[in-house]
């Protein structure tokens, strides 16, 4: 009787090891903890047509649109810059409407042979304006995008003065002086990379909304050297743009004809061109947040 009880009792316990070894096996689904969606504005470059990024911005912040990075070239980098260092779009369109023909363009016989233009004054404006000094200091993460004279490379400046990368990024070649940057000699970013939403992507952008100015590119009004040079890097920037463009989800076309490069008398209209060409697109960034979740 004790032998049979014995017996049993056995049995009983490797059934139960063999039903508890069985469920441990099974899998159990992983739970998958919602996030938001990583956002990256990028802000092409197109001189005086920079204004529109200022409208952009402002309808993003009033709709609540979250900035995860900036990625800007040129004017991009510029209006860029500011608000990933000043996330406030009430004093980015105040710094705007400061910035004169003057304060970008500072002609110089002394410095012909690189270029017509020192670019120092666009530095002095930037550090004057913002308390930020180094791009790695912003409150937004913030890459501004160059290009290397020398090897023809896109560069993305993630670190050091900040005034000084916007300067580069802005260096327009033949207009502006090329700037010295760590051991590198940088002009306009718009050379290799006008609308950099491939750089978002790499940095790991889950929705990249793209605004791109440079899209009107007719300019009838050329009557100096500097405006067949800003022409000329206009159809490049162009043409550059369309393969770049392929990797935003959003992109933003504010309506900038008859706007010149250096043509700083249109700036609300084209603060009202990026607010309008915006809202436009609100809708659509709101499904894919929605559709990420």
């Amino acid at each position: 009787m004790w032998g049979l009880s014995l017996a049993i009792r056995k049995y009983f316990l490797l059934f139960t090891g063999i039903l508890l070894f069985t469920w441990s096996c099974q899998t159990v689904p992983e739970v998958i903890p919602e996030r938001e969606p990583k956002i990256a504005l990028v802000l092409g470059g197109g001189s005086a047509k920079g204004f529109a990024h200022v409208g952009v911005i402002r309808v993003l912040e009033q709709e609540k649109i979250p900035i995860h990075m900036i990625v800007g070239t040129s004017v991009g980098s510029l209006i860029g810059g500011l608000y990933a260092a000043n996330p406030d779009s009430f004093q980015l369109e105040w710094a705007a409407f400061k910035i004169e023909k003057n304060d970008i363009l500072d002609l110089s016989i002394i410095y012909s042979k690189l270029g017509l233009a020192q670019g120092a004054r666009l530095e002095s404006f930037v550090e004057q304006t913002i308390a930020t000094k180094k791009i790695e200091d912003t409150k937004i993460p913030f890459y501004p995008i160059a290009t290397d004279l020398n090897t023809g490379e896109t560069v993305i400046l993630e670190k050091g003065s900040l005034a000084k990368a916007i300067r580069a990024s802005s260096a327009i070649p033949g207009i502006f002086v090329p700037v010295t940057f760590g051991n590198r000699l940088l002009i306009d970013g718009g050379v290799t990379n006008n609308i950099p939403c491939d750089i978002a992507r790499q940095k790991g952008a889950d929705i990249v909304i793209a605004v791109n100015i440079s899209k009107y590119i007719r300019e009838y009004e050329i009557n100096s050297l500097i405006d067949i040079i800003g022409q000329s890097v206009n159809i490049g920037m162009h043409e550059l743009s369309k393969t770049k463009l392929k990797y935003a989800d959003v992109v933003i076309e504010p309506d900038t004809k008859d706007v010149s490069m250096f043509d700083f008398s249109q700036k609300k209209r084209l603060m009202e061109e990026g607010i309008r060409a915006t809202k436009n697109a609100i809708p659509r960034i709101k499904l894919l947040i929605e559709q990420f979740k």
